[in-house]
């Protein structure tokens, strides 16, 4: 049985495995795709302290091969499930064992949301893309459209003003809300269009995406030629492996209280799959290591 698993590996998962390794604890993490979580996904991060500019993958790859260094043991497989048997976690992973802990902490962050609207199911990685970093490299010299005027948007559309020869971007609200000096670089750039107060209604085209059909609050109709479209609408958490504890609210996030422990005792969570005002790296790795400092609390009572 281990002292503490860790479900994801982003920046929460694995400052988290860091501190728990220093403690000397019996720790797993277990994670079902690239280490990193959204920071692989990421194009230049000018934020986090001490690092100055990096990509999302220079960090992430820093942060694992510090982890590994330590001698912290990964599994990298998913999660279909979580049971409480007394004081025990039982997690079941994909290939269908079980293994037991006497803490958890869930850091499984959050997807990208969809629009939900025709013709994006059909061009799902066929001209649309949920990240410019991992396919920009195939717009060089076309032209495209993002979807949505917050900080992921708006940081990645600059990135591609530099490769795609036009940018099309379109905002559901009056401006965008990234932080304003990155909307001002934006809009300075030359072949930058924005598209306010307007939603995408349809993606068109035959074998191939040819055009976004938008619709501005006044009913009036836009037909925008497109070779392709990155949508950057917000996120989903990624709890589904423990819907059945009770401990998300009817958004999907879990619910913590201030040393990040739900109202499952020895249950916990970190990063942008909780409830929080603020979801970026650094308050990502703040959880991990109060999430871990609340483990060992917890731990010293455990029977």
């Amino acid at each position: 049985m281990y002292d503490l698993v860790i479900i994801g590996s982003g920046a929460a998962g694995m400052t988290a495995s860091i501190y728990a390794k220093r403690a000397n604890l019996n720790l797993l993490v277990l994670e079902n795709n690239a280490p990193g979580g959204q920071m692989v996904t990421t194009g230049d991060i000018e934020n986090y302290p001490g690092v100055g500019k990096m990509t999302g993958p220079e960090l992430s790859m820093a942060m694992f091969n510090h982890a590994m260094e330590l001698g912290v043991e990964f599994d990298f497989q998913g999660v279909t499930s979580v049971s409480v048997k007394g004081n025990k976690k039982l997690i079941t992973l994909d290939d269908g064992s079980t293994i037991e802990a006497k803490a958890l902490l869930v850091a499984t962050g959050a997807t990208p949301r969809r629009l939900g609207v025709p013709g994006e199911d059909k061009f799902a990685g066929r001209g649309i893309s949920w990240c410019a970093i991992c396919d920009g490299a195939f717009y060089k010299g076309r032209k495209v459209v993002f979807v949505g005027g917050g900080n992921s948007a708006v940081d990645e559309a600059l990135t591609m003003a530099n490769v795609a020869t036009e940018i099309e971007v379109v905002q559901n609200l009056e401006k965008l809300t990234a932080d304003p000096v990155s909307v001002d670089r934006l809009l300075k750039q030359p072949n930058v269009k924005v598209h306010y107060n307007s939603v995408v209604k349809e993606f068109i085209g035959e074998d191939e995406l040819e055009a976004v059909r938008i619709v501005d609050n006044k009913g009036n109709e836009t037909i925008i030629k497109t070779d392709g479209v990155f949508e950057y609408v917000g996120l989903k958490p990624s709890t589904e492996a423990v819907k059945d504890l009770g401990i998300t609210n009817d958004w999907g996030y879990i619910q913590t209280d201030d040393k990040l422990e739900t109202k499952v005792k020895g249950v916990f969570a970190a990063g942008d799959v909780r409830v929080k005002n603020v979801r970026q790296i650094v308050t990502a790795t703040s959880d991990g290591a109060i999430a871990v400092q609340s483990v060992l609390k917890y731990l010293e009572g455990w029977e």
